[in-house]
């Protein structure tokens, strides 16, 4: 297992390597940032000037090299916008970010498994047909279309939720958290709805096939012969079996979530690590958008290193052929 996490981690490495290196070409190719920062009035020494400060008077080798050498003592760079530390920026914008898909996920597990798992035990039951189209049209609404419609009904019309922002906040361990206020709670429900409504489909559809795959199975059959009683048989035998291919799924689809949550946040003024990079991107600040892919990569490195763990204390055969 040690060998195995130490070859998992210098993947990690390589890919996050690779990842910087990609994108400081790709910023370098689309636009100067020195056009959208600096005026039209300033004259040329200013000009010059600004443009050493930031160093990207250098080649752009020369900037790379900077970038890695400031990396790896734990400096991404200042932000061109805010001139503060752009990993600093992140990580304050972060919590909203990760507490906004937290409770995504969590909706999509505590509904999706739920109704998955009804629809696959009862695929002939009206309601389990409903369900699966009801998937269909949670995987073709487009997600701004769905925000907008819920602040429509539930901020507009009936008054009973807040449409934008994220709240009252308290602190846990020195994060301001929305979720530990009613006031929070209130502003987290419209977001982590719109963002949960495509997660809620499809935990659906994968619960459902999942069932009607592990359904069929010898042990399955064994276990009711047994005389186990159907609560049983459900959870400990179908349910556990159809968690296998769901964990990997989900553990994905969070930093998925994570990663896109910008048109959530958007529509929502969530004011997350989401709408910052949206912000950073149209005004090409090169070291937030590094910053946070990077902050980015590396979640999804953690969670896929989770997911395999995961995999392997669910799945005994994953563990017999890691052991062989």
């Amino acid at each position: 297992m040690t060998a195995w996490i130490l070859r998992r981690v210098l993947q990690a490495v390589l890919v996050v390597w690779l990842m910087t290196l990609i994108v400081f070409v790709g910023l370098h190719a689309i636009g100067n940032p020195i056009d959208i920062l600096i005026g039209q009035d300033v004259d040329q020494i200013d000009r010059a000037r600004i443009i050493a400060q930031l160093g990207l008077d250098q080649p752009l080798w020369r900037q790379y090299l900077s970038f890695i050498a400031g990396a790896l003592h734990g400096e991404l760079g200042n932000s061109y916008v805010y001139n503060v530390p752009a990993i600093q920026l992140i990580l304050q914008r972060l919590p909203a970010t990760l507490e906004l898909a937290f409770a995504a996920l969590i909706l999509a597990v505590f509904i999706g498994i739920p109704l998955g798992l009804f629809a696959g035990l009862y695929p002939r039951n009206p309601i389990s047909k409903l369900l699966m189209t009801g998937s269909i049209v949670g995987f073709s609404l487009p997600t701004f279309w769905v925000g907008l419609m819920l602040i429509m009904f539930f901020s507009v019309h009936l008054g009973v939720l807040p449409a934008s922002g994220r709240g009252e906040t308290a602190s846990l361990f020195g994060v301001q958290w929305s979720f530990l206020t009613i006031d929070g709670l209130r502003h987290l429900i419209l977001p982590a709805l719109n963002l949960a409504l495509f997660k809620i489909s499809l935990v659906l559809r994968l619960t459902r096939a999942g069932v009607s795959e592990v359904l069929p199975q010898d042990y399955v059959k064994f276990a009711r012969a047994k005389g186990l009683s159907p609560l049983r048989v459900v959870l400990v035998h179908v349910l556990r079996n159809t968690l296998i291919p769901l964990v990997t799924v989900l553990g994905l689809e969070f930093g998925s979530t994570i990663a896109f949550a910008v048109v959530t946040e958007s529509v929502f003024a969530w004011p997350g690590a989401g709408k910052l990079i949206l912000d950073s991107i149209n005004a090409l600040d090169r070291p937030v958008i590094v910053a946070y892919l990077i902050v980015v990569v590396c979640l999804f490195v953690s969670l896929n290193l989770i997911v395999d763990v995961l995999y392997k204390w669910l799945d005994p055969r994953v563990r017999v052929e890691a052991a062989a």
